[in-house]
């Protein structure tokens, strides 16, 4: 027999779209929580590893890995779904597969409804904003992006695709951050710098000039102390 929870009934019982999430783990809850608080999609179940197919994972099943995923769409009716996973090379792989298995799989957003977003803020796909997160005028949000909890994202700055603000960090004005960049717990970047892609900034650092693509900055003020 399989379990469904009362959330399960709602969404059937209301027609909503059924989507996938990808990645049975901590972040998927969070993200399966935010989901639920917005009351637009039925999660079908989780896409996973192999070996978890199956498995209930916070009220829902594991349905399959990635390369059920045309199997699975026809099954539930959608081409549609999130990766809800924290590593940036991770979500990246995990999209790119989704994408591999099935061309026009498209992501949706999970946004939390006590995220604060400001006019003209533009998003791309599959970006997950947490409660408490900031995002003020005019920023652009790329693909597959976290703005985690109570991180802060200040007036027309650019995210490119798989990158994160980890809870509690903070981009002033004007900031642009690269692709696959981490900006670790409680790290701050001044207004007007640029962040290079892959580079990494360390939990409670402050960034006061601009940091090049692929390296680890960590102090006060942020200093390169090696390659990734």
């Amino acid at each position: 027999m399989i379990w469904t929870s009362w959330w399960d009934g709602y969404n059937m019982r209301y027609g909503m779209e059924s989507i996938f999430v990808f990645g049975a783990s901590g972040h998927a809850k969070v993200v399966c929580d935010i989901l639920e608080k917005e009351g637009k999609y039925n999660i079908a179940g989780f896409i996973d590893l192999p070996n978890r197919i199956g498995e209930s994972f916070f009220g829902y099943n594991v349905l399959g890995e990635e390369s059920d995923l045309p199997r699975l769409c026809e099954e539930h009716g959608t081409k549609r779904g999130i990766v809800a996973l924290g590593f940036n090379h991770l979500r990246k792989k995990v999209a790119n597969a989704a994408l591999h298995h099935v061309p026009d799989f498209t992501f949706i957003n999970a946004i939390h409804p006590n995220a604060s977003i400001a006019r003209g803020v533009r998003f791309g796909q599959g970006v997950m904003v947490m409660a408490g997160a900031v995002i003020n005028s005019d920023c652009l949000i790329g693909d597959h992006t976290i703005i985690n909890t109570k991180a802060s994202v200040d007036h027309e700055c650019v995210m490119e695709a798989f990158s994160t603000m980890s809870p509690g960090s903070t981009a002033g004005g004007n900031v642009r951050i690269g692709k696959e960049v981490m900006i670790s717990i409680g790290a701050s970047i001044l207004p007007g710098l640029h962040i290079g892609d892959k580079t990494t900034v360390g939990a409670g650092a402050v960034v006061t000039k601009d940091l090049p693509e692929d390296v680890i900055a960590l102090g006060i003020p942020a200093v390169v102390k090696e390659k990734q």
